[in-house]
């Protein structure tokens, strides 16, 4: 495993920052994923017949589309930003 090199200049220190929110982006996006996931089973499968739970799984559905589609342009205007430092 190779060392940590400290940034010495702003584009290597605006890089690296870049590439933690890079690594850490994925991982939310998963979470959020099995989270979403896990609702929707509960609220239309589990408790299909309860007219509250089905609304609530619709609710769900809609914000966890909103948050993946910010996810994914947080991550990719990040990517933008890293390549045009490059």
């Amino acid at each position: 495993m190779s060392p940590v090199s400290t940034p010495n200049t702003f584009a290597e220190l605006v890089s690296f920052l870049l590439g933690l929110i890079n690594m850490v982006i994925p991982l939310l996006m998963g979470v959020a994923f099995v989270f979403m996931i896990w609702k929707l089973v509960d609220a239309w499968i589990i408790h299909s017949d309860d007219t509250s739970k089905i609304e609530e799984g619709k609710t769900i559905a809609l914000t966890g589309v909103i948050i993946f589609v910010i996810l994914l342009s947080i991550w990719g205007i990040l990517s933008v930003l890293r390549n045009s430092l490059v």
